[in-house]
């Protein structure tokens, strides 16, 4: 320990303003060994996008999908929803908006909750 971290103390490292760093606890293989499903965040930019996000779903994954970007495109909006919830009907999934431009498609035999959780 140099003069500084005798006066100041050691740097602590892995936090920042309260934050606690977790790249370190990623996972770098892309892939947790025995998961029999996924959970991913996905962003759709065009109508196009619906095609590749909605494999993951029917492949029995979890999809978090934010329309951040189509959000004020009404008709836009309206279509790909729609197709979603076809999309959820057909392989008996569910479909749920969480905050303002967020919404988690699920597979069948994964029920998005409604309610808010109060811990």
């Amino acid at each position: 320990m140099g003069l500084t971290g005798k006066i100041f103390g050691e740097k602590k490292t892995g936090t920042s303003e309260g934050y606690i760093d977790l790249e370190k606890y990623a996972d770098t293989q892309g892939s947790a060994p025995g998961a029999k499903m996924y959970v991913a965040v996905g962003e759709i930019l065009k109508y196009e996008d619906l095609r590749k996000l909605t494999d993951y779903v029917y492949g029995g994954n979890v999809l978090v999908l934010d329309f951040t970007a189509i959000a004020d495109e009404e008709m836009l909006l309206k279509r790909v929803t729609n197709e979603l919830k076809r999309i959820t009907d057909d392989i008996g999934g569910d479909i749920a908006g969480i905050g303002q431009n967020l919404m988690v498609i699920s597979p069948a035999g994964v029920k998005v909750e409604r309610r808010k959780l109060k811990g």
